[in-house]
């Protein structure tokens, strides 16, 4: 006799192992890949000190930090992603339409390109532009009605960003754009300790908040018009999270720029390890999975042309965009055999 609970059990635990399994794996590749490459056995000694200076210059003062400063990113927008897509009601839904990714890059290019001096550049000007795209949007959703609206609103007001943004690098002479170029497609590259110090505890400080928001989920998965009929503010509710998606992602932009649609594609993966599961169980997947994904791209980035390190927001877009289109191939034929 087949003990069915036993069996649910093992369905629920296999992929929380599996997502372990990857996590330790992902972190012992960050640390030992590059060059020069150590090797796994070394690593006990080279993090307790008793290794070379150069193995533990690599490891402890360059890749740690990185891999360190990726999970957080990750977790961070893959949260972000969950929140937009379950206030809106749309898979499709992703942080860039909130404006805070163009408003960031938008600051740090008219900062570049006119020589504007501004202590801590690029992240102070990021996270300002950043706070005032996501500022924008929110300001011009406040009266909108539904989701479809606040979609179109946030495209909107990214794509007058954006337009500011390339006319910042259109001035701007070769060696600047380069920077700019390589800002604009996400980047890692130069992450020390003294990056995650003034990064990381912003982001563990608004990561908190995601919890606070899950009761305004509850609300706006009832459907405006249900929530209305309740007594409850549907676009109060939306206006709540939507603050808490842009201090999440202005947290990632400001040190890495806009690494993208990784608020895309973990919450489409969360909801496929735990179909049919509660925001919360997805926000916690969606947050992992996030972390996992900008850590696998950014070793993508630094070790798959070596000494070229790719741009790790490009890599994390060509991985949403495959990752998506399998997810939706898959979900298709799952519909289609019930059928």
């Amino acid at each position: 006799m087949i003990d069915v609970p036993a069996v649910t059990g093992r369905r629920r635990l296999a992929p929380v192992v599996a997502v372990a399994l990857s996590a330790v794996a992902l972190a012992a590749l960050a640390l030992c890949l590059g060059q020069p490459v150590i090797a796994p056995g070394r690593l006990p000694a080279v993090l307790s000190g008793e290794a070379s200076a150069l193995e533990r210059v690599m490891v402890v003062e360059l890749r740690a930090p990185r891999l360190l400063l990726a999970l957080f990113a990750g977790a961070v927008l893959g949260a972000a992603g969950l929140l937009l897509q379950e206030s809106l009601r749309n898979p499709l839904a992703v942080p860039e339409l909130l404006g805070v990714s163009s408003g960031a890059a938008a600051a740090v290019a008219l900062v570049v390109v006119f020589g504007i001096s501004v202590p801590g550049a690029p992240l102070v000007p990021a996270l300002a532009g950043a706070a005032v795209g996501g500022a924008l949007t929110i300001m011009a959703v406040r009266r909108a009605v539904g989701p479809a609206a606040v979609l179109l609103i946030g495209a909107a007001i990214s794509a007058a960003l954006q337009a500011v943004l390339l006319t910042g690098v259109s001035l701007s002479d070769s060696r600047e754009q380069g920077v700019l170029v390589r800002y604009l497609l996400g980047s890692l590259t130069g992450t020390t300790w003294s990056t995650v110090v003034t990064t990381v505890p912003g982001m563990l400080l608004v990561l908190p908040l995601t919890v606070l928001a899950l009761p305004a989920l509850g609300v706006l998965r009832l459907g405006d018009d249900t929530a209305t009929a309740l007594g409850l503010s549907a676009g109060a509710a939306r206006v709540a999270v939507l603050a808490v998606g842009c201090l999440l992602v202005a947290t990632v932009v400001g040190p890495c720029g806009p690494i993208a649609w990784v608020g895309f594609l973990a919450p489409q993966l969360a909801r496929s390890v735990r179909p049919g599961a509660e925001a919360r169980s997805w926000l916690v997947w969606s947050t992992v999975l996030g972390a996992l994904l900008v850590t696998a791209a950014d070793l993508l980035a630094r070790t798959l042309l070596y000494p070229i390190e790719l741009p790790v927001g490009g890599l994390t877009a060509l991985i949403a965009v495959v990752g998506g289109v399998a997810l939706a191939a898959r979900r298709r034929r799952f519909k289609d055999a019930l059928a």
